[in-house]
């Protein structure tokens, strides 16, 4: 699944407006790989073994030249250790790889910074999946109160992608799963929100994969408001005026990431009624109506 380009932020500019306390970083400098501890903020959940083994292979003949990003910790029995901020990948094949010290970097950071920078460095690295990724600004959001323009700076990317991402945490977990481990990707994720409850979306998944539909099938049959039927059987039933009306109700669901009711007469009027549940919801709504630049 292709993945979105670089995100034209460096780790340096992750937090621009907040203060650093002096002397926080010292240059690089080698320490016991036995010494260094997991990230408990780190968003990633898997890594692909085949692209750890090249790691691998690539630090057994050059060593690892990017240090790993690290602060000091003190451990229960007292000893010194250094808690992994961002390099849960390097870290990994450093130890397949055999080695027994490795070039580090160490600052001083927040429980706040520790995962900031670890999504930053995995989504820079396209190392996230969506879902991942869509947990992770969900924590930053949960746990330290921020709101989606306030992730968004942080990531380096607009709101309303940010928004999008998010929505998939809607979906149910067996298609979120599905996302994860590659049978279906973001695409067919984002087409299958355009239904309005779980048990549609979990009746369209089961379509795409038994049919391995593509997202513009996908999207297509979303639209229509018709799950497809097996191949072998007669042709899909023509639409009528009330798959039309879903069909319309989904599309513009997909493009303002919020519930739309459109209700239309036989004399052709009606209503569309957008809904939003909180002013950042309604600002995300007008933004994609009238442009971020409008506001």
């Amino acid at each position: 699944m292709a993945r979105k380009g670089g995100l034209g932020r460096g780790l340096s500019a992750l937090i621009p407006e907040m203060e650093r306390p002096r002397d926080e970083r010292v240059p690089s400098s080698e320490v016991p790989i036995g010494d260094i501890v997991p990230n408990p903020q780190q968003p990633r959940t898997s890594i692909d073994p085949a692209r750890l083994e090249e790691l691998a292979a690539s630090i057994r003949t050059f060593g690892v030249i990017q240090p790993l990003l690290v602060t000091e910790e003190r451990a229960v029995d007292g000893r010194v250790v250094y808690q992994l901020i961002a390099g849960e990948r390097r870290l990994r094949a450093a130890k397949a790889a055999g080695l027994e010290m490795v070039p580090v970097t160490i600052r001083q950071t927040t429980p706040q910074e520790l995962l900031e920078i670890a999504i930053v460095e995995n989504v820079q690295r396209a190392d996230l999946n969506p879902i991942e990724e869509a947990l992770a600004y969900q924590r930053l959001i949960g746990e330290f109160s921020l709101t989606q323009r306030d992730v968004a700076e942080r990531v380096g990317r607009s709101r309303a992608a940010v928004a999008n991402t998010l929505r998939l945490t809607e979906l149910p977990a067996d298609v979120r799963a599905s996302i994860m481990n590659g049978e279906i990707s973001e695409g067919h994720g984002r087409a299958l929100l355009g239904l309005p409850s779980e048990a549609e979306r979990l009746a369209a998944w089961r379509a795409v994969v038994a049919r391995e539909l593509n997202v513009r099938e996908t999207e297509r049959m979303v639209r229509e408001g018709v799950t497809p039927k097996p191949k072998r059987t007669a042709p899909e039933p023509q639409l009528g005026p009330l798959a039309i009306t879903q069909g319309f109700e989904a599309a513009l669901e997909r493009s303002l990431g919020t519930k739309v009711a459109l209700k239309r007469t036989q004399k052709g009027r009606g209503t569309l009624t957008i809904h939003f549940y909180s002013d950042e919801e309604l600002t995300g709504v007008l933004e994609r109506i009238l442009g971020e630049d409008a506001l």
